[in-house]
């Protein structure tokens, strides 16, 4: 996928010296993102995840993905395992956790996946792993930060989308 259809995210768009910017304005974009929500834990409709659990999910893919990274640097195209994020959204009780708390880790695992791509050059970002989704596939690493970042811009959607199926105070 080159441009997300539904929230414009242009993945090219996005430069290997753009990557750590960007990811290090989701804390901010996240914690203003919440701040627009009257009620974090409220699922706004059936088989959808509310605006913290969409939070909580977006900090562990940060999580997740720097962990990739650094073996993706130690071994020649590793094979990357699922993250569970349904199961671990259950495991872990999203909605039933501390939105700042949440913020907080969001916020800080950002920088470091940021400091971790600025660290970088070319040949690094040359670098494949195995990517299990949709299927699995080689993928470069600047292709995971890409990929990242592209979660994080698109889960700011959906809790926008959750904060405007809110009734009007």
């Amino acid at each position: 996928m080159d441009r997300c259809d539904e929230c414009g995210f242009d993945h090219a768009g996005v430069s290997a010296d753009a990557l750590p910017p960007f990811l290090r304005t989701l804390g901010g974009r996240y914690s203003a993102a919440l701040a627009e929500v009257r009620q974090v834990r409220r699922r706004p409709a059936e088989g959808v995840w509310s605006p913290l659990e969409y939070a909580c999910h977006v900090r562990d893919v940060l999580g997740v993905q720097a962990e990739r990274l650094a073996l993706a640097l130690r071994v020649e195209e590793p094979e990357f395992a699922p993250m569970g994020r349904d199961e671990r959204a259950v495991a872990e009780a999203y909605n039933e956790q501390d939105p700042a708390t949440v913020l907080a880790a969001l916020g800080a695992a950002a920088d470091d996946l940021a400091a971790r791509f600025g660290a970088l050059g070319p040949a690094e970002l040359a670098r494949t792993g195995v990517y299990p989704w949709p299927r699995p596939q080689a993928r470069t690493l600047l292709w995971l930060g890409r990929h990242t970042a592209h979660e994080g811009e698109h889960h700011l959607l959906d809790i926008r989308r959750a904060a405007r199926s809110e009734a009007p105070r």
